[in-house]
């Protein structure tokens, strides 16, 4: 199977090697989401906002969840962590990690793996922090409060962590508040204070939706950078598949609550099988010259106007009458390639 390229024309920068991939499956996944569906209330009435959605992530891995906006992204994130917002309740599944269910461990459990165990990226800096704190403060309370250094020691430690993340005369900037940083230099803080606590697991949330390119691509090479200095696993949500090629060993692709087609980040690029995958694909910059790009008419349902059949029915090219009036099964299309469509079905 021929090598799938990047918007930029070249392979995935961290696409793993054979011996690479074959030992990182071998290991037991670090997480496991299984068959999670999440409700909110659409319309007064509750829908599944998130519905019988499943993945792993293993040591060392980054699995790219792709979406647009309203796909069930963010809100499976903090359900992982169990911080759904107001309105919104877990109804179903497992969220297996190092080997507990998060969704029935208790309060003082979820509090050590928050920010320890696991550590959460917003994309919004600007909302995340708390604009009346020095960026060293955020941290420092970080730092304290999971037990990992005293008052003392913690200032020290903030200044370490900055510059770690690359955020230039760190030991001027940990004074700074957030307003007096650039997008760039906040994100990076956010990185810093996820990292703070050693956390195995990384979830990063449209985490350079905000910045121009240079910087989000700074962001991202930083983020590469230290999953393979300190062995992270990530868990990289984006709208954007161009960034999913330069990052992602795997990808999962969400759409209207569902996971709709999963695959390493090679085959989902070589041989995209869901229409909704391959439009995303087809909207990406970087076709042929002069070409416009192609949209995907529509826009993704709200919870509660998901009908009885496929959720991608009203948008798909290739309709068919089945889809209208049944959820499509998953089907196998090799070992780590599943895609949830009717075309595949017969």
């Amino acid at each position: 199977m021929s090598t799938p390229k990047s918007p930029g024309g070249e392979p995935p920068l961290n696409a793993p090697t054979e011996n690479v991939a074959s030992t990182r499956e071998s290991r037991p996944p670090l997480l496991s989401v299984e068959r999670l569906t999440v409700t909110v209330k659409d319309g007064g009435r509750p829908a599944a906002a998130v519905n019988d959605v499943s993945f792993s992530i293993r040591p060392g891995e980054t699995l790219g969840l792709v979406g647009e906006s309203g796909s069930g992204k963010s809100l499976t994130a903090l359900a992982i962590l169990r911080v759904t917002p107001p309105g919104a309740r877990i109804t179903a599944g497992r969220i297996l990690f190092e080997g507990t269910d998060l969704l029935t461990a208790d309060e003082g459990h979820m509090q050590q793996v928050r920010g320890g165990r696991i550590a959460l990226v917003l994309q919004e800096p600007s909302t995340a922090l708390n604009p009346v704190l020095t960026v060293g403060r955020h941290i420092a309370e970080t730092l304290v409060v999971h037990g990992r250094a005293s008052w003392a020691e913690a200032h020290a430690r903030a200044v370490d962590l900055l510059a770690s993340v690359s955020v230039p005369d760190a030991a001027r900037r940990v004074n700074d508040y957030p307003h007096q940083l650039s997008g760039g230099l906040r994100q990076r803080v956010l990185i810093a204070l996820a990292l703070s606590c050693a956390p195995v697991l990384l979830i990063a949330d449209e985490p350079t939706t905000a910045l121009d390119a240079t910087i989000q691509a700074e962001v991202l090479d930083l983020l590469r950078e230290l999953q393979y200095r300190r062995g992270l696993s990530l868990l990289l949500i984006t709208h954007d598949l161009g960034v999913v090629a330069q990052n992602a060993d795997r990808v999962a692709v969400m759409y209207a609550g569902r996971l709709v087609e999963e695959a390493p980040t090679r085959q989902i690029f070589a041989a995209p099988l869901h229409p909704y995958t391959r439009g995303l694909l087809a909207s990406l910059p970087g076709g042929v010259p002069g070409s416009r790009l192609r949209a995907i008419d529509g826009t993704v349902p709200t919870p509660g106007a998901v009908g009885p059949g496929c959720a991608f029915a009203a948008r798909c090219p290739d309709r068919l009458p089945v889809c209208d009036a049944t959820p499509p099964p998953v089907s196998v299309s090799s070992p780590a390639h599943r895609v949830r469509c009717h075309l595949y079905t017969g």
